[in-house]
Protein backbone atom coordinates (compact mmCIF):
# COMPACT_ATOMS: atom_id res chain seq x y z
CA UNK A 1 0.00 0.00 0.00
CA UNK A 2 1.28 3.50 -0.73
CA UNK A 3 -0.13 5.28 2.06
CA UNK A 4 -3.90 6.65 2.18
CA UNK A 5 -6.20 9.10 3.72
CA UNK A 6 -9.12 8.66 6.34
CA UNK A 7 -11.60 10.94 6.32
CA UNK A 8 -14.26 12.06 8.94
CA UNK A 9 -16.23 14.60 9.74
CA UNK A 10 -16.76 17.45 12.70
CA UNK A 11 -19.65 19.65 13.27
CA UNK A 12 -22.70 19.55 11.77
CA UNK A 13 -25.29 17.75 13.80
CA UNK A 14 -28.78 17.02 12.43
CA UNK A 15 -30.15 20.38 14.00
CA UNK A 16 -27.19 22.30 13.55
CA UNK A 17 -28.06 25.84 12.48
CA UNK A 18 -24.83 26.35 10.93
CA UNK A 19 -26.59 24.27 8.24
CA UNK A 20 -28.91 27.87 7.53
CA UNK A 21 -27.98 29.73 4.26
CA UNK A 22 -27.51 33.36 3.37
CA UNK A 23 -30.92 35.98 3.93
CA UNK A 24 -29.24 38.63 1.58
CA UNK A 25 -27.87 37.76 -1.70
CA UNK A 26 -24.78 39.61 -3.09
CA UNK A 27 -26.66 41.76 -5.24
CA UNK A 28 -28.84 42.98 -2.72
CA UNK A 29 -31.84 40.73 -3.22
CA UNK A 30 -33.33 38.93 -0.46
CA UNK A 31 -32.74 34.83 -0.58
CA UNK A 32 -35.46 32.76 1.69
CA UNK A 33 -33.25 31.17 4.55
CA UNK A 34 -32.56 27.11 4.20
CA UNK A 35 -31.75 24.91 6.72
CA UNK A 36 -30.17 21.92 5.83
CA UNK A 37 -30.17 18.66 7.53
CA UNK A 38 -28.38 15.62 6.71
CA UNK A 39 -30.24 13.18 4.01
CA UNK A 40 -28.89 10.31 6.27
CA UNK A 41 -30.79 10.86 9.14
CA UNK A 42 -27.95 11.29 11.18
CA UNK A 43 -24.22 12.67 10.26
CA UNK A 44 -22.66 10.46 8.62
CA UNK A 45 -19.33 8.86 7.34
CA UNK A 46 -17.21 10.95 4.44
CA UNK A 47 -16.73 7.63 1.88
CA UNK A 48 -15.96 10.53 -0.85
CA UNK A 49 -15.06 13.96 -0.20
CA UNK A 50 -16.27 16.77 -1.94
CA UNK A 51 -13.35 17.73 -5.28
CA UNK A 52 -14.93 20.10 -8.19
CA UNK A 53 -12.84 20.12 -11.07
CA UNK A 54 -11.16 23.38 -12.26
CA UNK A 55 -13.24 24.00 -15.09
CA UNK A 56 -17.12 22.29 -15.57
CA UNK A 57 -15.93 20.29 -18.40
CA UNK A 58 -13.29 18.54 -16.11
CA UNK A 59 -13.62 15.08 -14.39
CA UNK A 60 -14.39 15.75 -10.20
CA UNK A 61 -16.36 14.59 -7.85
CA UNK A 62 -19.52 17.23 -7.68
CA UNK A 63 -20.88 15.75 -4.09
CA UNK A 64 -20.26 13.21 -1.41
CA UNK A 65 -20.07 9.96 -0.52
CA UNK A 66 -22.07 9.27 2.51
CA UNK A 67 -21.67 5.53 3.97
CA UNK A 68 -25.40 4.33 4.07
CA UNK A 69 -27.07 1.43 4.09
CA UNK A 70 -28.51 -0.19 0.83
CA UNK A 71 -32.38 0.20 1.32
CA UNK A 72 -32.16 2.57 3.98
CA UNK A 73 -34.47 5.76 3.59
CA UNK A 74 -32.84 8.71 1.75
CA UNK A 75 -34.71 12.12 3.50
CA UNK A 76 -34.81 15.54 1.93
CA UNK A 77 -31.66 17.62 2.97
CA UNK A 78 -34.46 20.67 3.38
CA UNK A 79 -37.68 22.01 2.48
CA UNK A 80 -38.28 22.24 -1.45
CA UNK A 81 -39.92 21.13 -4.86
CA UNK A 82 -38.98 17.78 -6.36
CA UNK A 83 -37.72 18.52 -10.06
CA UNK A 84 -36.87 15.02 -11.05
CA UNK A 85 -37.43 11.36 -9.78
CA UNK A 86 -36.10 8.60 -12.31
CA UNK A 87 -33.91 6.82 -14.13
CA UNK A 88 -30.38 9.15 -15.30
CA UNK A 89 -28.53 6.41 -17.43
CA UNK A 90 -27.96 3.57 -14.88
CA UNK A 91 -29.00 4.42 -11.54
CA UNK A 92 -32.00 5.82 -9.73
CA UNK A 93 -31.76 9.41 -9.09
CA UNK A 94 -33.88 12.67 -7.13
CA UNK A 95 -33.39 16.04 -7.48
CA UNK A 96 -35.00 19.08 -5.33
CA UNK A 97 -34.89 22.10 -5.68
CA UNK A 98 -34.96 24.85 -2.67
CA UNK A 99 -36.12 28.48 -2.26
CA UNK A 100 -32.28 29.92 -1.81
CA UNK A 101 -31.46 28.54 -5.64
CA UNK A 102 -29.70 25.49 -4.42
CA UNK A 103 -30.71 22.05 -6.14
CA UNK A 104 -29.69 18.70 -3.92
CA UNK A 105 -28.89 15.71 -6.15
CA UNK A 106 -29.39 12.38 -4.60
CA UNK A 107 -27.84 8.99 -5.98
CA UNK A 108 -28.63 6.21 -6.63
CA UNK A 109 -32.33 6.66 -4.59
CA UNK A 110 -35.47 4.68 -5.63
CA UNK A 111 -37.63 7.11 -5.47
CA UNK A 112 -41.01 7.10 -3.56
CA UNK A 113 -41.78 10.86 -4.36
CA UNK A 114 -42.34 12.31 -7.94
CA UNK A 115 -41.22 15.58 -9.78
CA UNK A 116 -43.77 18.48 -8.19
CA UNK A 117 -44.12 16.82 -5.35
CA UNK A 118 -43.10 19.69 -2.60
CA UNK A 119 -40.96 17.96 0.03
CA UNK A 120 -39.97 19.42 3.87
CA UNK A 121 -36.70 18.38 5.49
CA UNK A 122 -36.94 15.15 6.95
CA UNK A 123 -39.69 13.68 4.47
CA UNK A 124 -37.89 10.09 2.86
CA UNK A 125 -37.58 10.40 -0.77
CA UNK A 126 -36.85 7.10 -1.38
CA UNK A 127 -34.64 4.72 -0.58
CA UNK A 128 -30.82 3.61 -1.38
CA UNK A 129 -30.34 1.39 -4.16
CA UNK A 130 -26.96 -0.72 -4.21
CA UNK A 131 -24.56 0.46 -7.03
CA UNK A 132 -22.61 3.23 -6.14
CA UNK A 133 -19.08 2.70 -3.94
CA UNK A 134 -18.94 -1.21 -4.95
CA UNK A 135 -15.73 -0.85 -2.81
CA UNK A 136 -17.71 0.09 0.27
CA UNK A 137 -19.92 -1.48 2.24
CA UNK A 138 -23.01 -1.75 2.78
CA UNK A 139 -23.49 0.92 0.72
CA UNK A 140 -23.36 5.20 0.09
CA UNK A 141 -25.22 7.69 -0.99
CA UNK A 142 -23.78 10.50 -3.50
CA UNK A 143 -25.26 13.79 -2.12
CA UNK A 144 -24.93 16.31 -4.77
CA UNK A 145 -25.57 20.57 -4.36
CA UNK A 146 -25.19 22.74 -7.38
CA UNK A 147 -25.96 26.65 -7.50
CA UNK A 148 -27.20 27.77 -11.17
CA UNK A 149 -26.36 25.04 -13.86
CA UNK A 150 -22.58 24.29 -13.28
CA UNK A 151 -21.36 26.08 -9.91
CA UNK A 152 -21.15 22.85 -7.57
CA UNK A 153 -21.43 23.40 -3.78
CA UNK A 154 -19.78 21.02 -1.20
CA UNK A 155 -22.97 19.99 0.32
CA UNK A 156 -21.49 19.16 3.68
CA UNK A 157 -20.87 22.85 4.23
CA UNK A 158 -24.70 23.31 3.94
CA UNK A 159 -25.27 21.55 6.94
CA UNK A 160 -21.91 23.25 8.78
CA UNK A 161 -20.11 20.48 9.04
CA UNK A 162 -15.82 19.95 7.69
CA UNK A 163 -14.28 16.78 6.44
CA UNK A 164 -10.86 15.93 8.41
CA UNK A 165 -8.28 14.50 6.09
CA UNK A 166 -6.02 12.59 8.07
CA UNK A 167 -3.21 11.30 6.10
CA UNK A 168 -1.77 7.68 6.93
CA UNK A 169 1.99 6.72 6.80
CA UNK A 170 2.80 4.31 3.80
CA UNK A 171 3.10 1.54 6.43
CA UNK A 172 -0.45 2.05 8.15
CA UNK A 173 -3.32 -0.27 6.48
CA UNK A 174 -6.43 1.86 6.02
CA UNK A 175 -9.25 0.66 8.61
Amino acid sequence: MVGGAVTGITGGGADASAGATPSVARNGATVAEVIYQWPTGDPAEVVRAFDPPDRPWDAGHRGVDLAHGTGAPVLAAADGVVVFAGTVVDRPVVSVDHADGIRTTYEPVTPVVAAGQRVQAGDVLGHLAAGHCFMWQPGCLHWGARRGRDVYVDPLRLVGAQVVVRLLPDDVGLP
